[in-house]
């Protein structure tokens, strides 16, 4: 359950605070998508919570107040050719600080809360807070931003590349995602670091594919 005083807290000892939050951190496909939110002082957003814990329908019509009502935010991404030269962290990091900037363009927080144990230079003061998106609504709204955009961005793709099912599972590996890499192939927005089972489950998903087949199943 979000903590609406804790934030009041944070703003009470620094001034403006910032909540920033990534969303595409375990999928096999797809960007990393970030966001940062500013929120009024005396905001309360009924039904605001973890994205996670959020159905698609509530994200989404929290997704608009959001970006009607915050002060500032920002919207930053790293995408999959990021994460394979990097890793997977650094490129969530270097999306938060790019959202933050966004933010700054608007206005400079004086205090920035991240989602989480990872501290990163922000310009200004950061605290990092565990499951911070269930406690803080700064980090909860930037949550919503976050996975909103990613899964708008996974269904969009899911045109592009139907074979995958992106729109299904938004990247997540899933039994049929991994079916599908396997079958298909990985598509240029696969993470390729991400694909390591391919060689460690080769049996199983030789065995799986071959079970489709003699069922007479479509692909995806």
């Amino acid at each position: 359950m979000l903590d609406y005083g804790y934030d009041r807290e944070a703003r009470a000892a620094y001034g403006i605070v910032c909540g920033t939050d990534e969303a595409g951190r375990g999928p096999l496909a797809g960007s990393v998508v970030a966001a940062a939110v500013v929120l009024p002082p005396e905001l309360v957003i009924p039904g605001l919570d973890d994205s996670k814990k959020l159905t698609e329908k509530k994200r989404e019509s929290l997704y608009d107040v959001i970006l009607r009502e915050a002060l500032a935010y920002g919207i930053a991404e790293s995408t999959a050719e990021q994460i394979d030269r990097t890793n997977i962290l650094a490129a969530s990091l270097d999306a938060m600080r790019r959202a933050v900037e966004q933010v700054k363009e608007t206005l400079t927080p004086a205090l920035v809360l991240v989602d989480g144990n990872r501290p990163t230079d922000f310009g200004v003061p950061c605290r990092c807070v565990v499951k911070g998106d269930g406690i803080s609504p700064s980090i909860a709204a930037a949550s919503v931003l976050a996975k909103v955009t990613r899964d708008r961005q996974m269904e969009a793709l899911d045109s592009l590349y139907p074979e995958y099912g992106f729109a299904k599972h938004k990247g997540y590996p899933t039994k049929e995602h991994k079916l599908a890499v396997y079958e298909f192939g990985p598509s240029p927005i696969h993470r390729k670091s991400f694909l390591s089972f391919l060689d460690r489950d080769a049996d199983k998903l030789a065995q799986a594919l071959a079970e489709k087949r003699a069922a007479g199943e479509d692909p995806e």
